[in-house]
């Protein structure tokens, strides 16, 4: 896929019910740690599997009234898929960082990888182990969908995750 002495490259994946490009990303499963989420949703939507590396970010955003906090880490992906792509994503694109940031569909996305894709392009070229393709992962945490006796304020749940990842 790629090799060190070419241009690192970003998945960026194209989802089918809404036909726009974004940054992987997916909901935690029970007892899930968001990194681990991130891992698992990576797998499913890009097909390929993943050593996780750094952490990079954190990015909140409003969706339809929702606050969704999205927590990314640099991941590299080795060889080809290993599995189909879930139904909900109908493409795959591996692109150098430019390319990425132009194909996004959603503005918070672009200004994310415009501040932390250079970062993390930096960790491959500095002299990291694999040469493989690198993808900025995520787990979002929707507050808004918990139970409302569990509903916790989005700051509390900041703050549990921070504890669980330490």
């Amino acid at each position: 896929m790629l090799r060190r002495e070419q241009t690192p490259l970003i998945a960026v994946v194209r989802l089918r019910k809404r036909n726009e490009w974004v940054l992987p990303k997916g909901k935690l499963d029970d007892g899930e740690t968001a990194r681990v989420a991130a891992e698992r949703e990576v797998l499913e939507e890009t097909g390929h599997a993943v050593s996780v590396h750094e952490f990079l970010g954190t990015l909140v955003y409003d969706s339809n009234g929702r606050s969704k906090v999205v927590h990314y880490w640099r991941m590299e992906a080795a060889g080809g898929p290993v599995r189909q792509l879930m139904n909900d994503v109908q493409a795959v694109d591996w692109l150098p960082l430019d390319l990425a940031l132009r194909r996004l569909s959603r503005d918070h996305e672009r200004a994310f990888l415009e501040n932390v894709g250079p970062l993390a392009l930096q960790a491959i070229e500095g002299g990291a182990e694999s040469d493989a393709p690198t993808v900025l992962e995520s787990a979002v945490i929707d507050a808004a969908r918990a139970p409302q006796s569990e509903r916790r304020s989005l700051v509390q749940r900041v703050k549990d995750w921070l504890r669980r990842a330490a």
